[in-house]
């Protein structure tokens, strides 16, 4: 038995709009940093504004209208929006670089204070490649395999939260593969190798224990084509950031050719 439409409306509309505030809030102060910075440098590269508005528009997506109201009662159309949430929006805005923008844009002064924010020692914790993996694949096992899950549609604070977190995990976990923005410290290659393929171990054997144990309430149909999606949407998503990783460390392998 799926989790009934009454259960949705006490989970519903409030959080879902409140979900929304941050992203169009991002996407406003990405455009006006982007037009700023072609204002005092060179124009902003376009292709990185386009991928930017593109993860706001897949959170978007995940967060309010037809796929997030229908994922209240279907696990399928949940596990398609905790993709975009989780993984393909973080992917797309993490390489849209919106940390280099902001920094070449705000004042020196505040340009500093955010320096010395990601320098501190809370933000090296949260942004290394391991804390980052347990916050993102452990924080999925937590929500499936609990009750947390059913409380996710019963309550909008949890629906809130859950999803909040499943954004943040997701964007510190590709930042803390991809060095796409400024680091306060620098992770080796083989290093965010290792922990890459435990957490796409982790995601995988994850996704396939759903498709045999899915969380309370959720109907065994549902549970198998939501979990088929998380396993290879998962993978094509994880392919692209596998690729882009690649290319990275192609670069820095690289010989360098001598000068004439």
């Amino acid at each position: 038995m799926s989790i009934d439409h009454q259960t949705h409306s006490v989970a519903g509309d409030a959080s879902s709009l409140l979900l929304t505030v941050p992203f169009w809030f991002g996407l406003i102060l990405y455009i006006w940093a982007a037009v700023r910075f072609s204002h005092l440098h060179k124009v902003w590269p376009i292709y990185r504004s386009v991928l930017w508005t593109a993860g706001i528009a897949c959170a978007l997506i995940a967060v309010a209208g037809p796929l997030a109201e229908k994922a209240h009662t279907d696990f399928t159309a949940h596990m398609a929006g905790h993709l975009l949430l989780g993984m393909l929006a973080p992917l797309l805005m993490v390489v849209a670089a919106p940390i280099t923008l902001l920094l070449r844009t705000i004042p020196v002064r505040q340009a500093r204070l955010l320096t010395r924010l990601l320098k501190s020692r809370p933000t090296r914790f949260l942004t290394d490649p391991v804390t980052a993996s347990i916050l993102n694949v452990g924080g999925l096992w937590i929500l499936y395999t609990t009750s947390l899950y059913t409380l996710m549609h019963e309550s909008q604070l949890f629906h809130f939260l859950i999803h909040v977190h499943v954004f943040l995990a997701g964007y510190l976990f590709t930042a803390s593969i991809m060095y796409i923005d400024p680091v306060s410290h620098r992770r080796s290659f083989l290093y965010r190798t290792i922990v890459l393929v435990f957490t796409l171990a982790g995601h995988g054997i994850l996704s396939k224990y759903l498709y045999v144990h899915p969380p309370a309430g959720v109907p065994a149909v549902q549970a198998e084509a939501g979990s088929m999606l998380m396993y290879y949407g998962g993978d094509a998503i994880d392919l692209v950031l596998i690729v882009v990783f690649c290319f990275q460390w192609y670069k820095a392998a690289r010989p360098r050719t001598a000068l004439a």
